[in-house]
């Protein structure tokens, strides 16, 4: 019998005694989020990435966008009141989050940095995003999410 994997973002979960549904997938065939989605056989529209950013004040900030779109660096500046803000280099974020490229969750990381959402996660009752490793996805009620992450907002921020 296999051990059942747990990240320290389904374990955060669990102490919180939130629901969650896991999704994975196998395989080294996705180029992209919308191909993982796919892959899961979820709407790439209700599956989101996570994004860490940093501004020119040295703060840090986790963005949430469906897979489908890309994150809109001025628009995520003005929603978490930075002047403006960049991507993180893929090598700081290990170390930054705990989190390797392609299996960061917006839970559980390293620091709690404020998490901003898109605002089209307001059109489901759940979002899906990493569960904290490649190929591992976890589906949380968009209602629970303030619970799990203590400093949340929603916000228009992508571009197609």
């Amino acid at each position: 019998m296999s051990k059942k994997i747990k990240t320290n973002a389904m374990r955060l979960l669990d102490q919180q005694k939130i629901f969650y549904d896991v999704f994975t997938y196998f395989g080294d065939d996705v180029d992209n989020g919308v191909d993982v989605a796919i892959k899961m056989g979820n709407d790439p529209k209700q599956q989101f990435k996570t994004l860490v950013t940093e501004a020119k004040s040295g703060n840090h900030y986790v963005f949430l966008v469906p897979v489908e779109a890309s994150l809109d660096l001025k628009a995520a500046a003005q929603a978490v009141n930075e002047k403006n803000v960049h991507m993180i280099k893929e090598k700081e974020l290990e170390p930054l989050t705990g989190y390797v490229h392609g299996g960061c969750s917006p839970l559980g990381m390293k620091t709690d940095f404020p998490v901003t959402i898109d605002q089209s996660a307001e059109n489901f009752d759940a979002i899906i995003f990493s569960g904290g490793k490649v190929g591992l996805a976890i589906s949380v009620a968009l209602s629970d999410l303030p619970q799990a992450i203590s400093d949340l907002n929603f916000a228009n921020i992508v571009t197609y």
